[in-house]
């Protein structure tokens, strides 16, 4: 897809169709890293990464599912 550059201020903008921006899942806010690889500029996501602790806070009673039996040991297992 073409864009055009375009100036912002001191600096210069591109903007991001929104199709592409859907399916880079890139919102009004996200971070991103802008570098130059052999003169191509690459824009990239930057994904925020979630801690265990951030992960299990989301767990709640009515998202928690119970136990599910995966059949006896085939193995040397030990439960």
């Amino acid at each position: 897809m073409e864009t055009k550059i375009q100036k912002w201020g001191n600096s210069l903008g591109v903007r991001i169709p929104r199709s592409v921006a859907a399916e880079a899942r890139v919102e009004v806010g996200s971070s991103v890293e802008v570098s130059v690889d052999k003169g191509v500029v690459k824009i990239r996501p930057m994904r925020r990464r979630r801690s265990l602790g951030q992960i299990l806070r989301r767990v709640k009673p009515e998202n928690l599912h119970r136990e599910v039996s995966t059949g006896g040991a085939t193995g040397r297992e030990v439960w």
